[in-house]
C-alpha cells in the first residue's frame, strides 16, 4: 500500500469537507467532524495503530472516527437524512 500524504488528508476548514457531508450536517456537527477527522489523521498515520492495520486507508479510518464523534451529539433524522442534535433525547 503506498504511503499516504498525511497533510493532504487533513481539512483546513469546514469548506474542505466533502459537500455531501456538509449538506447533511449542521454547522456545529461539521466542526466536530473536522476536528475528529484531523485528529484521527494524526493519531492513526501509522497503520499499526489502526484496529484493522493497513486493511483500511488512513482516510477511511479518519472518516469513521469523525462520524463516530458526530454520532455522540447528533442523530440522523430518518425522514430528512440530516443530522439533528440529540439534546434532551436520552
Amino acid at each position: 500500500m503506498p504511503e499516504e500524504n498525511v497533510e493532504e488528508l487533513k481539512y483546513e476548514s469546514v469548506k474542505d469537507i466533502p459537500q455531501w457531508i456538509r449538506e447533511k450536517l449542521p454547522p456545529h456537527a461539521q466542526e466536530i467532524f473536522l476536528k475528529a477527522h484531523n485528529n484521527a489523521v494524526d493519531q492513526y498515520r501509522d497503520p499499526r495503530e489502526r484496529r484493522g492495520g493497513s486493511s483500511e486507508s488512513l482516510d477511511e479510518v479518519a472518516h469513521k472516527v469523525a462520524w463516530a464523534a458526530v454520532d455522540q451529539k447528533y442523530r440522523k433524522d430518518e425522514k430528512t437524512g440530516k443530522w439533528v442534535e440529540k439534546a434532551g433525547e436520552e
